[in-house]
């Protein structure tokens, strides 16, 4: 598990010391889950719970938070598979992108296409807008296209991190040959949103290890900045 929170350096702000990110992987395909959280109000956001609700679960309550929202980056059955637990364990309402309905609508079919036990989940109670905020942490929602319709990345301004999902990977960017991907709005996405973000922003990606934004815009072999 990989704690992201900024509390040991001389640069930390009050405010950076009472952010929370718990990054792990999770599932069969060991998407990586993350939860974020405030310490002062208590308040915190499940990104892409992709199964091991237990496991979530159990670290809300080791850091004795309160989930708000349940948000997913896209509707993969590996970054959504835990979502129904969630929400019935916390009340928490689930945020989707409206691009992504068709997947979420298919888990049962995508369980079956990677042999995977099968879950039923609920109906999203909100879908997600490009720029919307989130009442916790400060996030920001990007609609990110390409490697699925409605996959969106998360952005947390003032801590300069992002949460890209399988959009942007350590060298790499994702998967454009599943159904509703697309190679060039993936590249767009990449180019002309997440790149103008920070240098020294952290990229928590959907799977493997972290990044940044200046390193990919170096050595990213898919698009360079």
């Amino acid at each position: 598990m990989t704690d992201l929170t900024n509390t040991d350096t001389q640069s930390s702000t009050t405010a950076q010391s009472n952010f929370i990110i718990r990054t792990f992987p999770v599932g069969p395909l060991q998407c990586n889950c993350s939860v974020i959280g405030d310490r002062l109000s208590g308040r915190a956001l499940v990104v892409d719970p992709g199964g091991d609700a237990d496991k979530i679960l159990a670290l809300l309550k080791e850091l004795n938070l309160k989930v708000v929202a349940i948000i997913h980056t896209h509707a993969h059955l590996d970054h959504i598979l835990a979502a129904g637990e969630i929400k019935n364990a916390t009340g928490a309402p689930i945020y989707l992108h409206k691009g992504d309905q068709f997947l979420w609508d298919m888990v049962e079919e995508q369980c079956a296409l990677f042999g995977v036990p099968t879950v039923s989940l609920p109906e999203p109670d909100h879908y997600i807008t490009d720029d919307q905020s989130f009442d916790c942490c400060g996030a920001v929602a990007i609609h990110t296209p390409g490697h699925t319709p409605g996959s969106v990345s998360f952005w947390f301004d003032e801590y300069k991190t992002l949460i890209a999902g399988d959009t942007l990977f350590q060298g790499s960017i994702g998967r454009t040959d599943l159904p509703g991907g697309n190679f060039d709005e993936i590249k767009q996405s990449i180019s002309q949103r997440l790149y103008t973000l920070h240098d020294d922003a952290v990229v928590i990606t959907g799977h493997g290890a972290s990044t940044t934004i200046g390193t990919e815009k170096q050595n990213n072999s898919f698009v360079r900045g």
